[in-house]
């Protein structure tokens, strides 16, 4: 039955997705996880007859992660600039949205050049970091595996970003504000996780009761660069999500980016559409420019 659902998943994927360049599967625990699995049963695909279409074409859910991992897509040697990401895809922290907001965004990173690596961190998990710290571990793990890699993948280990996507946006933020997080159970690294930048789309999570910013997400003097993406109308991760956590970043002199749109809603991951907001990746390259993860836009103007 696994066998089965993975060729469909690989089936799936290859009918959804754009070229991807050289990929391989890494085991973030390959000893096993630091804390006992809570997830019993082999991975499965949510995904119903009623939320399968998503912008005009199928979509891929993956639910039941025991087994955290990473995918990594290689940009082609003639477009490696040398920069990298780690995409933390959404999904209410109870699956992953693989490839609309994991696959789908490799192969846009790998056509701008940026080498890309997708973490399927554990879910479901009750609870979020500090009381429930094994996401936030499991893309430390995937943090300080790809930075160790570096030579050997070709990029420079000091640009190396995350970009999340809702509950991933979550643990983007989580990531980039306690990159130093020691739990009681994982080996001391000393290899930094900390994010050269980060991209938080569609938000939850950053808000009190109160509606102001949560203890938890109060941006370090560190943060790295920020980029977010929000559309007004997203019923899920309400605009004052991002917004909060945007105004704390500028009230703590942090370069950040907001882009708020109308029109989107929740979950529109890259996939093209009428609305403007489907623009964002290209606002998101330029940005990239400007903080120099890549390099001078060509035939731009130097002071």
């Amino acid at each position: 039955m696994r066998s089965l659902y993975l060729v469909l998943i690989a089936a799936s994927l290859a009918l959804t997705s754009p070229i991807l360049g050289q990929q391989q599967t890494i085991p973030l625990w390959p000893n096993g996880n630091p804390e006992p699995s809570k997830v019993v049963g082999p991975e499965t695909d949510p995904t119903t007859d009623a939320n399968r279409m998503v912008s005009g074409k199928p979509t891929v859910r993956v639910a039941n992660i025991s087994h955290p991992s990473m995918v990594v897509f290689l940009a082609s040697p003639a477009k490696n600039t040398g920069a990298a990401a780690l995409v933390f895809p959404g999904g209410g922290f109870q699956h992953l949205s693989y490839d609309m907001e994991g696959t789908e965004v490799c192969a846009w990173l790998n056509s701008i050049g940026v080498n890309c690596v997708v973490v399927k961190y554990r879910v479901p998990e009750r609870g979020r970091f500090p009381e429930n710290a094994e996401d936030l571990e499991d893309v430390q793990q995937a943090m300080r595996i790809t930075r160790s890699h570096a030579a050997e993948w070709h990029f420079d280990a000091h640009r190396i970003g995350v970009i999340g996507f809702s509950a991933g946006a979550e643990l983007a933020i989580a990531l980039s504000t306690h990159y130093d997080f020691q739990g009681k159970t994982v080996p001391p690294s000393s290899i930094d996780a900390r994010p050269d930048f980060q991209m938080v789309i569609y938000p939850g999570g950053t808000r009190d009761a109160d509606g102001k910013i949560k203890d938890s997400v109060l941006p370090p003097h560190n943060l790295p660069p920020t980029f977010l993406v929000q559309a007004e109308d997203d019923k899920v991760a309400h605009p004052e999500s991002a917004l909060v956590y945007y105004l704390a970043l500028v009230a703590a002199n942090l370069p950040a980016e907001i882009h708020i749109y109308a029109e989107g809603g929740h979950g529109f991951g890259l996939r093209p559409t009428d609305l403007p907001i489907s623009r964002w990746p290209a606002f998101a390259e330029t940005w990239l420019h400007t903080i120099h993860i890549l390099g001078p836009v060509v035939g731009a103007g130097h002071p």
